[in-house]
């Protein structure tokens, strides 16, 4: 027996809440370029697939969401508790863990490097993993923004 997949994408797209998270998100993945590109002076298209970066798209897409569950449902309703949650731990784990994660990285590439003096050729590790305080308060005000905007 076929489903039909049509009713349920349009529910999908008809998710005020979940467009304009996905929104939040795409303009922040947007904003990485141009930020890279004022810093240092020429475009890096590979950014959209990037972690890291100015402003954090996580923390914007996360906070977007809440935002528009607290504007939807109302901001004493357990759903946005669960969503603010959620994105408090998000928002952690892209400034605490993955940057810590990142430095680590670093430290060991520079091993490496050290290594390679002697002819060996181990894979350098992404050092770009996590974000700075600043990337992630300026995604999640991004994310605000973008759902008291929308919804």
């Amino acid at each position: 027996m076929a489903i039909n997949a049509q009713p349920h994408l349009g529910l999908l797209t008809s998710n005020a809440v979940l467009m304009t998270s996905l929104l939040a998100w795409a303009v922040a993945q947007l904003l990485k370029i141009v930020t890279w590109a004022v810093v240092r002076g020429k475009w890096n298209f590979k950014r959209l697939v990037e972690p890291g970066g100015m402003p954090s798209s996580h923390t914007a897409f996360v906070t977007s969401l809440a935002t528009g569950v607290g504007l939807h449902d109302g901001f004493d309703s357990t759903l946005f508790a669960l969503a603010t949650v959620f994105a408090l731990i998000v928002m952690y784990d892209a400034a605490g863990v993955r940057r810590a994660a990142g430095k680590q990285a670093r430290v060991l590439n520079a091993i490496v490097e050290d290594l390679n003096r002697k002819e060996l050729h181990p894979e350098r590790l992404r050092e770009l993993l996590g974000h700075t305080p600043v990337e992630v308060v300026v995604g999640a005000l991004l994310g605000i923004l973008i759902a008291v905007w929308r919804l």
